[in-house]
């Protein structure tokens, strides 16, 4: 890949072309009372069912958390990103929440995961600005639930302010954007601010319509303005973008697994 700079944005079919199973027969399997009670379809749409009690609430997501994080090492589409783009100038945002670029062995100092980590948790309410590791916590419940459902000691709470604690996502107003988040936040716009006007690949990875003013839309923005960038696009249902830039777009609606893989190596 010759370019000057490269700037990853991956969205969540980088992890679904991965492996992590969020709809399919892996999560049919793991969610199967929860789907057989609730009517559950997908990992995504679960995290937002609101329970009637924290027991219930924490129990559900520390399955999640081990399904989707613990219960996984770095899986090989992230590593072979890694090998297209090891010793190059490049820099990564993305909206996955699973630390898989970490786990794969991308370096921190060049990763901003702006919607969160499915490691950390904080105050519901955002009391202070502070997250804490929530691994034990959900090693805990999980281990002790019965049914879904677990005993009260094992439901975190807040140590400021003594109230409830949620997973740290970017799933209402409350989100915590912490110490780390604001450092990881002026990186990538010191990368991008650095790089405009020289050649600048924007290689976006399974970026969907969710949260398209994050990534998708931003990128588009980018090689618009920057006639020296060029888009690549990887996206199975919206593979395609602006108009207006669409000669300096390439988009592969093709399956990630067959191509990075050839690239990296």
């Amino acid at each position: 890949m010759e370019a000057d700079a490269v700037l990853i944005g991956a969205g969540a079919g980088l992890s679904a072309a991965a492996g992590i199973d969020y709809a399919g027969p892996e999560f049919r399997k793991e969610f199967a009372d929860y789907i057989k009670k609730y009517g559950f379809k997908d990992l995504y749409s679960s995290g937002f069912y609101d329970f009637p009690t924290e027991e219930e609430r924490w129990t559900r997501w520390a399955r999640h958390i081990r399904f989707t994080l613990l219960s996984r090492d770095g899986m090989p589409l992230y590593k072979d990103l890694l090998r297209l783009v090891e010793g190059k100038n490049y820099f990564v945002i993305t909206t996955n929440v699973d630390e898989q670029f970490r786990k794969a062995g991308f370096p921190t100092d060049r990763l901003f995961e702006v919607q969160g980590d499915y490691g950390r948790m904080q105050c519901s309410v955002a009391c202070h600005d502070k997250t804490y590791d929530d691994t034990e916590t959900v090693r805990e419940i999980n281990v002790h639930a019965h049914g879904m459902t677990v005993d009260p000691k094992y439901v975190p709470v807040c140590p400021v302010c003594g109230g409830t604690m949620d997973v740290n996502l970017r799933i209402n107003r409350f989100f915590v954007e912490d110490e780390h988040w604001h450092q990881a936040a002026e990186r990538y716009e010191d990368f991008v601010n650095r790089h405009l006007g020289s050649r600048m690949v924007l290689l976006e990875l399974g970026v969907g319509m969710n949260t398209p003013g994050i990534i998708r839309y931003p990128f588009e923005r980018i090689v618009y303005t920057d006639r020296e960038a060029t888009l690549i696009r990887f996206n199975y249902s919206w593979p395609h973008g602006a108009r207006e830039i669409a000669d300096r777009t390439i988009s592969f609606p093709e399956d990630m697994n067959i191509i990075i893989p050839k690239l990296a190596y």
